[in-house]
């Protein structure tokens, strides 16, 4: 009940144009010098190197949120109304 709840609270924030121009840009930035810098040294963490975990961990998370995204434009579809075609 609480996981419901939480998540469409969280569904209906998802529902901005703006937050679709946020993660792009976000996405963008977190694949430029700065971040690369940062995370591109020889340490390794559990045997892995920083940038690949960074970009495996990075790709994980911006799948989970095309997810979110995709789940809000199914919500906002009437039921039996299919979606336009492409």
């Amino acid at each position: 009940m609480i996981w419901r709840s939480t998540r469409n609270r969280l569904l209906k924030r998802l529902q901005l144009r703006e937050s679709w121009f946020i993660f792009f840009v976000l996405g963008n930035v977190m694949i430029n010098f700065p971040f690369l810098k940062i995370f591109n040294r020889a340490t390794a963490l559990f045997g892995f190197p920083l940038l690949f975990l960074y970009f495996t961990l990075g790709w994980a998370i911006s799948i989970g949120v095309v997810y979110l995204f995709t789940q809000t434009i199914e919500s906002e579809q009437p039921s039996g109304e299919e979606p336009p075609a492409r």
